[in-house]
């Protein structure tokens, strides 16, 4: 499929230099869901929803999207957000990755899973996710679903903001969820079917 040119109903990727999205937009491609690419402020008109995709480290994400100047176009928008992995961390008040302030769009923080939890780190592999409270981003996916996860640093639990949890020497944020924004810790992309229904679903939020 070729990506969008900027329709309605199309999903505009958050391009600031964090990471590899080949994965993401062959996922996407698999879903026959609409896309572009975003690379500056501007380009924010042109869709209806947005993912800020990102791997790596939270703190230089940050200053990369610091950087590219669509900080303040994200914390206003009204429009569906899904942060991916780094870019659901990005979501939260502060990490300790790089002590970074990050968007503070949830009053959460990013934390390490510590040596004192007896886990390999990072956690890498596939986790049975619970869902804390019914939503639509998880519209026809079983409670106990496994996704695939790659992260050393995780979002901590909070009843309030936490969508749907997971378990590694503790109970951690799986998904969140604040208004219009939303949270994936796991990799949608490369969690095959139950993980592609998410990226749909989000498509029809």
């Amino acid at each position: 499929m070729t990506p969008a040119s900027g329709n309605t109903s199309t999903i505009g990727i958050i391009s600031y230099g964090a990471g590899n999205i080949f994965s993401l937009t062959a996922a996407l491609e698999r879903q026959n869901i609409q896309y572009g690419m975003i690379y500056s402020p501007d380009d924010f008109e042109k869709y209806d929803r947005y993912i800020i995709p990102g791997v790596g480290h939270a703190g230089a994400a940050m200053e990369k999207l610091t950087e590219s100047g669509m900080v303040e176009k994200i914390k206003s928008t009204t429009r569906p957000v899904l942060g991916i992995c780094v870019g659901m961390q990005l979501l939260t008040q502060f990490s300790e990755e790089g002590m970074a302030d990050l968007l503070n769009i949830a009053p959460v923080k990013t934390l390490h899973f510590t040596e004192d939890l007896k886990i390999k780190v990072p956690h890498t592999g596939w986790n049975k996710v619970c869902l804390q409270f019914e939503n639509e981003l998880f519209k026809h996916i079983q409670n106990g679903t496994y996704f695939y996860f790659v992260h050393s640093y995780f979002i901590e639990f909070n009843s309030t903001f936490t969508l749907a949890f997971s378990e590694y020497g503790l109970k951690f944020s799986a998904a969140l969820k604040k208004n219009n924004f939303y949270g994936v810790q796991f990799h949608p992309e490369k969690s095959g079917e139950a993980g592609e229904l998410i990226l749909k679903n989000f498509s029809e939020l």
